[in-house]
């Protein structure tokens, strides 16, 4: 795996600086939250009302210039995972977000991750996302052999583990990248979440859809 960003749909430049930030800390939606709020100017952040997309913008550029690091990654108590994942879209399309939690088989929380898809996004293009987001990072911090994925998109499901054609215009790409990644997990099996079922991802893809709310910078 690399450090490249993940590709994104359409998203305002700020929103789109906001992603960076995210990619440099492999998509640790605290992390990149804490290292933007201390980056701001006075006492706003990166949802504070009071901070504006100019005083928003030269903190983001500051944080690129200077570096970023990735968290340290929390030892797992064996190389089986569970992974739930979500997307969000307001308005379906609309703003869009994915968020991702990384589990190991004890269900201790290893990563808690989250991006902007894009700012006129539908939510089957989100689950996608979201799939395909944390799953990359998995691969990119561990070696999993074993990985139960927790998912509520019946669409996603029936593509992935069904054998289905994608039935969402555009997710083709995601769909490849997915099914590449998971080829390289030996065992895996998806749990189809009900709506009533509590998913941590779904607080993480709301952000990403706050995120690709940003605008325009």
């Amino acid at each position: 795996m690399t450090d490249d960003p993940l590709p994104a749909e359409h998203l305002s430049p700020l929103a789109s600086l906001v992603d960076e930030v995210l990619a440099g800390v492999g998509y640790e939606v605290a992390a990149a939250t804490d290292a933007i709020d201390d980056a701001v100017p006075g006492y706003g952040g990166l949802f504070d009302p009071s901070t504006t997309p100019t005083e928003l913008r030269p903190a983001l550029e500051g944080l690129l210039e200077s570096g970023l690091t990735r968290p340290p990654v929390p030892e797992s108590t064996d190389d089986a995972f569970v992974l739930y994942v979500d997307g969000s879209s307001r308005g379906n399309p609309g703003p869009a977000g994915a968020g991702a939690v990384i589990m190991d088989s004890a269900e201790n929380q290893l990563a808690r991750l989250g991006r902007p898809v894009g700012s006129r996004t539908g939510n089957n293009t989100a689950e996608y996302v979201a799939l395909q987001l944390g799953l990359s990072e998995l691969l990119a911090r561990y070696e999993p052999r074993g990985l139960e994925v927790r998912i509520d998109s019946m669409t996603v499901i029936r593509d992935v583990w069904g054998g289905d054609d994608p039935t969402e215009p555009g997710v083709e790409t995601y769909s490849e990248a997915v099914a590449a990644a998971l080829s390289r997990v030996p065992d895996h099996r998806y749990t189809h979440l009900a709506d009533s079922d509590p998913n941590p991802a779904d607080a993480l893809a709301t952000v990403g859809a706050d995120i690709a709310a940003l605008g325009p910078g």
